[in-house]
C-alpha cells in the first residue's frame, strides 16, 4: 500500500494517541482502528502488526523532525546557534504533542530488544544531525579542539531527552521549551565554546 495515502498518516496519529492513553501493551490493533476511524482490517493493509505501527510512527514523526531541524539550522551560521535551534525544535514539538511525548518518552522504552533495536537505526538520523553541528563547531573553532564528537552527541542527547522525561513524568506542569536556552548553555559551557 501507498504509505503516503491519507489513510497512512491517520493510522500512524491514532497509534501515538492509542499508545499514550492504553500503553503500547495495552494498545490494542483494535483500538488503534477505532482511534483512526478504520475497520481493524485496514491496518493490516498498510502494517503487518502492532510492532511495525510503532516503528513507522517513530520513523514517520523522526522523519518530519529531521526535516524541520534541517530547514531551522540551514540560515544560521553558528554551530551554537544551530545547537540551540535544535534544542528548541525538539523541546518544542513534544510541549505542543501530550501523546507524542509520553510514547516517545516512556513507552518506546518499555519495548523489547528487538524493537528497540529498530528504533536505534532510526534515531541514527537525528544523531548524525547532532555529528555534523559538533564537528562544525569543532572545525570552526567554536567548539574545543580536543572535542570527543562522540561523547559529546551523547551529552547532547542524553540532556535534551532526560529533560524531556522529566517533564513527562513531572506531569508537564512547566515549560518546557524555557528550559533550551539553559541546556543549552550548559551543553555548550561544557564543549569549550566561546
Amino acid at each position: 500500500m501507498n504509505k503516503s495515502r491519507p489513510k497512512y498518516m491517520q493510522i500512524i496519529d491514532a497509534a501515538v494517541i492509542a499508545i499514550a492513553e492504553n500503553g503500547y501493551h495495552q494498545a490494542q490493533v483494535s483500538k488503534i482502528a477505532k482511534q483512526a476511524g478504520v475497520a481493524d482490517g485496514t491496518i493490516y493493509l498498510y502494517f503487518k502488526n502492532k510492532e511495525d505501527i510503532l516503528i513507522s510512527l517513530f520513523k514517520e514523526k523522526m522523519g518530519s523532525y529531521i526535516e524541520e531541524i534541517d530547514k531551522l539550522i540551514a540560515g544560521k551560521q553558528t554551530s551554537t546557534e544551530k545547537l540551540l535551534m535544535m534544542i528548541e525544535a525538539h523541546f518544542d514539538l513534544l510541549s505542543k504533542d501530550h501523546h507524542l511525548a509520553i510514547v516517545t518518552q516512556l513507552e518506546l522504552r518499555q519495548s523489547n530488544k528487538d524493537l528497540r533495536m529498530k528504533i536505534n537505526e532510526i534515531l541514527k538520523g537525528y544523531l548524525k544531525v547532532i555529528d555534523k553541528i559538533l564537528i562544525e563547531g569543532k572545525e570552526k573553532g567554536e567548539f574545543s579542539s580536543n572535542l570527543d564528537v562522540r561523547l559529546a552527541r551523547q551529552m547532547v542527547f542524553g540532556t535534551i531527552d532526560e529533560t524531556v522525561t522529566s517533564w513527562v513524568m513531572n506531569e508537564e506542569k512547566y515549560d518546557l521549551k524555557a528550559l533550551a536556552p539553559p541546556v543549552h548553555q550548559l551543553l555548550i559551557n561544557g564543549f569549550g565554546g566561546r
